[in-house]
C-alpha cells in the first residue's frame, strides 16, 4: 500500500507525530519536484551547448563529446529518479527506454581505452585541431593558429593527455585519486579542501616513472640542440575540456615560468597537481564532470624574451557588436596582465582601415623578465619609459591584425596573450574564445557604420541576422495571417509558437531565456532569436521592414546592409570525425516528438529521443503535483489555519520554508498572514483581496431560472447535504512555490506557482471548473475566463466548463503580476456564469476586469 493509500482511510483525528510525519512526506515530494525542475533546467542548457558545438566553429575532441553527452544524460536520469519519487507508475518502462536511448548514444561516441604506450610527447609544431583529444584545447589551437596562420609561436612539445594516464598508473594513482574524489563530501568547503591538499600532496610525491620522465627530459634536450642552448620553458596546462567555450576553466591551474631542466619533472607535476585544486574541484562538481573525463596534457614552450606583452580582445567582451580590437600591454612579460596585478596601457583600434582610435597609458613602475639566475623576476622600470607607451601605434596595429586573423580563422571572437619583441616580431602565447556577457546587462550600444537601434538589450537564444516584416502574434488566432519571412514579435516565448520558426525570419520575445524550448527549436531552426527585448510588443506596426540582430542584442528599423554581409565564420570542426560522431549522437538528444501531454500517444514507450523523455518528465511531474494537492486527508492533517480577516476558511500547509520561524513556533495550528514568506502566495492573496467581491451579478428571470432548475438536479449544489462543493481551502507552499485548491461559490479554481529567481524553472498553472448554472452559461463563462488568460501569454485549454493555463519562462515581477491576476480571478469569476448569455453585461465586466488588472503592474 502506497503513502497516499495508506493516508487516504484515515478519519480520525491524527495525533501531532502523525502530521509531523504528513508534513515531513509532503517536504519529501516538493523537494523531488524542485529538484526534477532544476534537472529540466540544466539539460535544456546542456543541449544548447550541444547545438553550438554542432556549429562546429571551435575546436572540440573526442573526451568534450563524451563528457557533454554523458552530462546531458545524466542530468535526464535525475528527472526520471524524481518523477519516479513523485509517481512509481511507468517508472520501470520510462528507465527502459532511458537506458535504450543511452546505449544508442554510447555507441556513437565510446571512448577507447586510454593508451599509456603511445605519444607521450609530441612537437608542438606538429599539432593542430586533430590532437585536441591527446593535447588539450590550449595547446591544440596554439599549434593550429602557428601551422595554418603562419604565425610565430614557441618552439616547444607537449607532454600529452597518454603520458598523464601512464603517470596515473604508478602504484594505482589514479585510484587511489577516485578513491578520495568518491569519499569526499563536495558540498562541504572543508571536506573539499582536505580532499584537494591530500590529493596535491599524493601527486607531488610519487615519481614520475623512469620511462616518462625520460621521454620528457629526451624532448627537453632535442629541443636543446635545435636552438644551440639550453631553453628555458613556460610549462603550461592544456587539460580536456580547458578553453572550450561554456567550461573554460581560466586560472585554476597552474602555469610555471622560466623552467630549467632540472625543475621541469617537478614543474610537470606541479601542473598535474593543478588539477585537483580546490577551485578546480569544485567546478568540476558544480557542472557535473567527473574527474576522469579531465586529463592534464602540459605545453612546455620556450620563454619569449619581450620587450612588451600582453592581452588583446579581438572584439568587446562587454558589446558583441563592438568588433575594436582592444589592446592591455605593459613593459616586458605579459604576467602582471593575466594577473591583473597592474596597470596597464590601453589601446582601441578600429579595423577597416585599421587605427589606432584611443590610447590610455599606465604608470608602469616595474616589469617582469627572464634572468637566468633568478628566473622570472620583477624589475624596475626606468623611469622615462615609466609614462611612455609600452607599444607603438605601428606594433598595435600589427597586433590587432593578427587577433582579426585568428578571429577570423576560428569564427569566435578571440582572448590572446601575445609578446612582441626587441626585433618587432608578433609571438602569439596563447588564443581561446573570448568570454562575452549575455547577461541582460549587457545592452549592445550602436558602433560605427551601424544606425541608432530602435530598441536594444535582452539576450541571445539564438544567433544571427534576420530581416522581415513585423507581425506580433498575442492570441493563437493571429497565427493563421503570419507572413512568410516575418519577424515573430511576442510577450512569452511560448513553446507552442515554435510551429511558426519555418516561416519566421527572427523571433523577438519580450520574455524567455536560453534554456526555453522555444530558444532550443530556434538554434536548431538556425532562426534568430532575441529574448528579453523590453516593450517590443506594440512598438511596431504590423508590416513595418525590421532588422533584428540577435548576436548584437538590437533591433533596427528598415535594412541594415552592414549585418547582412558579415562574412560567414569559419567551421573548422566541419568534416572531422569528431564532428560526425557527435551529430549522430544528437539524432537520440536533441530532436522533439512528444509534443501534445494530451494525446493518448503521451506515453514512455513513445520517447524517441532524451528530449521527448525530458518533456515527459517535466509534464507528468507538474501534473502529479496538481494533483496531489487535492487530496484533502493529507492536506487537513498537516496544514495550520491561516487567520485573516476573511470569512472563508483558508489553511496553509507547509512544505519548507514557507512560513516564518515565529509562524511555526505557535502551537495551536494557525499562522499569520505576516507569518507566510512564499512569494506566490502573497501574490494570489493580494490578487484575491484587492477588490472586494460585490456580490453576485444582477441575474435576470433566465439566469435565475438556471441556476434553480441545476440545484434541483445537482446534489452537489445543496450546501445542507455536504458536499465536495463545502470543502476548506487550501494553499501548499515553499518560499518560492504555492499550490491553491479551492471552492468558490459553485466552482473549484486550483491554482499552482513556482517562482525563483531561475527564470527558466518559473511557471504558473490554473484550473477552473464548475458552476450552478447550465452547461452552456458554464462553458461560455469558460471561455471567457480563458480569452483574458490567452492575453496575458497563458497557453489555454478549454474543454467544456474547464480551463487549464499555463504561463512560464517569466521573471519575478511578471510572474507575480499574473499570479494577482489568477487571484483576482478566482475570486471575481463566480457566479459569472448566470449572466454569461447577456452579451452588454459581459463586456461591462470584461472592461472592469482590465481596469482593476491596471494596479498590478
Amino acid at each position: 500500500m502506497g503513502i497516499l493509500d495508506w493516508f487516504s482511510f484515515r478519519k480520525k483525528e491524527t495525533t501531532p507525530e502523525e502530521r509531523a510525519e504528513i508534513r515531513r512526506v509532503f517536504a519529501a515530494r516538493y523537494d523531488h519536484f524542485r529538484l526534477l525542475i532544476q534537472a529540466n533546467t540544466r539539460a535544456h542548457e546542456l543541449i544548447g551547448e550541444l547545438e553550438e558545438a554542432l556549429r562546429g566553429f571551435t575546436p572540440y575532441g573526442m573526451h568534450y563529446v563524451h563528457t557533454l553527452c554523458t552530462r546531458i544524460s545524466t542530468s535526464i536520469f535525475q528527472m526520471v529518479r524524481h518523477l519516479g519519487e513523485l509517481n512509481h507508475h511507468g517508472h520501470d518502462d520510462l528507465v527502459e527506454v532511458l537506458e535504450s536511448i543511452n546505449e544508442n548514444i554510447m555507441a556513437e561516441i565510446e571512448l577507447d581505452t586510454p593508451q599509456t604506450h603511445g605519444a607521450w610527447v609530441m612537437n608542438l609544431a606538429e599539432v593542430g585541431r586533430d590532437h585536441v583529444d591527446m593535447c588539450g584545447p590550449k595547446m591544440a589551437m596554439l599549434g593550429e593558429a602557428g601551422a595554418r596562420l603562419g604565425l610565430d609561436i614557441p618552439a616547444g612539445f607537449v607532454v600529452t593527455v597518454s603520458a598523464f594516464h601512464r603517470f596515473m598508473e604508478v602504484n594505482d594513482l589514479g585510484v587511489e585519486i577516485e578513491r578520495i574524489i568518491q569519499t569526499t563530501d563536495e558540498r562541504d568547503r572543508e571536506s573539499v579542501f582536505l580532499a584537494s591538499s591530500k590529493i596535491m600532496q599524493r601527486v607531488m610525491d610519487t615519481r614520475l616513472p623512469d620511462d616518462l620522465a625520460e621521454s620528457i627530459l629526451e624532448a627537453h634536450d632535442n629541443l636543446h640542440r635545435t636552438m644551440g642552448s639550453p631553453p628555458d620553458l613556460a610549462v603550461r596546462s592544456s587539460a580536456l575540456g580547458e578553453d572550450v567555450e561554456g567550461a573554460s576553466y581560466a586560472g585554476q591551474y597552474r602555469s610555471l615560468l622560466n623552467v630549467d631542466r632540472g625543475s621541469l619533472l617537478n614543474a610537470y607535476k606541479e601542473v598535474v597537481a593543478s588539477k585537483y585544486s580546490r577551485q578546480a574541484m569544485a567546478y568540476r562538481m558544480n557542472q557535473g564532470i567527473r574527474d576522469r573525463d579531465v586529463a592534464m596534457s602540459v605545453g612546455c614552450m620556450t620563454m619569449v624574451d619581450a620587450l612588451s606583452g600582453g592581452v588583446a580582445y579581438s572584439r568587446s567582451p562587454v558589446n558583441m557588436r563592438d568588433d575594436t580590437v582592444s589592446i592591455h600591454s605593459v613593459w616586458g612579460l605579459p604576467k602582471p596582465v593575466v594577473d591583473g596585478t597592474a596597470s596597464t596601457d590601453d589601446f582601441i583600434v578600429r579595423r577597416q582601415p585599421f587605427s589606432v582610435v584611443e590610447t590610455l597609458v599606465a604608470d608602469k613602475k616595474d616589469k617582469f623578465v627572464c634572468s637566468p639566475q633568478t628566473g622570472v623576476c620583477r624589475v624596475d622600470v626606468m623611469e622615462e619609459r615609466m609614462l611612455e607607451p609600452s607599444l607603438t601605434d605601428a606594433l598595435a596595429i600589427m597586433i590587432a591584425r593578427e587577433a582579426v586573423r585568428i578571429e577570423t580563422y576560428f569564427g569566435t571572437p578571440q582572448d590572446i596573450e601575445w609578446a612582441v619583441t626587441a626585433d618587432g616580431a608578433f609571438h602569439l602565447l596563447q588564443c581561446r574564445p573570448l568570454m562575452q556577457m549575455t547577461s541582460n546587462d549587457a545592452v549592445a550600444l550602436p558602433v560605427g557604420g551601424l544606425p541608432a537601434p530602435a530598441l536594444s538589450g535582452g539576450l541571445t537564444a539564438s544567433p544571427g541576422v534576420g530581416v522581415g516584416p513585423a507581425y506580433t502574434v498575442r492570441k493563437d488566432v493571429d497565427v493563421l495571417s503570419f507572413p512568410d519571412g516575418g519577424v515573430l514579435i511576442i510577450k512569452n516565448a511560448l513553446p507552442s509558437r515554435a510551429a511558426l520558426l519555418d516561416r519566421c525570419s527572427a523571433v523577438v520575445a519580450e520574455q524567455g531565456g536560453m534554456a526555453g524550448h522555444l530558444a532550443n527549436v530556434a538554434r536548431e531552426f538556425g532562426v534568430p532569436a532575441l529574448f528579453g527585448m523590453k516593450g517590443v510588443v506594440g512598438n511596431f506596426e504590423n508590416g513595418q521592414l525590421l532588422t533584428v540582430d540577435a548576436d548584437g542584442r538590437a533591433v533596427y528599423t528598415g535594412p541594415v546592409e552592414s549585418l547582412l554581409v558579415e562574412k560567414p565564420r569559419q567551421r573548422i570542426m566541419r568534416g572531422s570525425k569528431v564532428q560526425d560522431a557527435l551529430r549522430r549522437a544528437a539524432r537520440f538528444i536533441v530532436r522533439l516528438n512528444l509534443t501534445d501531454p494530451e494525446s493518448p500517444e503521451f506515453k514512455p514507450s513513445n520517447c524517441r529521443t532524451l528530449h521527448d523523455i525530458m518533456r515527459y518528465c517535466h509534464e507528468k511531474a507538474v501534473l502529479e503535483m496538481f494533483q496531489f494537492g487535492t487530496n484533502e486527508e493529507f492536506i487537513e492533517a498537516a496544514s495550520r489555519q491561516l487567520i485573516t480577516d476573511v470569512p472563508k476558511q483558508f489553511w496553509v500547509l507547509n512544505l519548507d520554508d514557507g512560513i516564518t520561524p515565529e509562524g511555526m513556533a505557535r502551537t495551536d495550528r494557525t499562522v499569520l498572514l505576516s507569518q507566510v514568506d512564499s512569494f506566490p502566495m502573497q501574490a494570489l492573496w493580494e490578487g484575491m483581496q484587492a477588490v472586494p467581491w460585490e456580490g453576485p451579478p444582477p441575474v435576470h428571470t433566465k439566469g435565475f431560472m438556471s441556476i434553480m432548475f441545476e440545484a434541483t438536479v445537482n446534489p452537489n449544489l445543496i450546501p445542507a447535504t455536504g458536499t465536495h462543493y463545502t470543502q476548506k481551502n487550501y494553499f501548499m507552499i515553499s518560499k518560492n512555490y504555492c499550490s491553491l485548491q479551492s471552492r468558490f461559490g459553485f466552482h473549484f479554481c486550483g491554482a499552482e506557482s513556482l517562482v525563483s529567481d531561475r527564470i527558466s524553472e518559473n511557471y504558473a498553472s490554473f484550473q477552473f471548473k464548475g458552476g450552478a448554472a447550465n452547461t452552456e452559461r458554464r462553458i461560455l463563462r469558460a471561455q471567457f475566463v480563458g480569452g483574458m488568460l490567452e492575453d496575458l501569454d497563458f497557453r489555454v485549454r478549454v474543454r467544456q466548463d474547464n480551463v487549464f493555463a499555463r504561463v512560464e519562462g517569466l521573471n519575478r515581477a511578471s510572474m507575480g503580476f499574473r499570479l494577482k491576476v489568477l487571484g483576482y480571478l478566482i475570486t471575481h469569476t463566480r457566479q459569472l456564469d448566470m449572466i454569461m448569455t447577456n452579451s452588454a453585461e459581459v463586456a461591462r465586466r470584461k472592461e472592469r476586469f482590465l481596469k482593476d488588472f491596471e494596479m498590478f503592474r
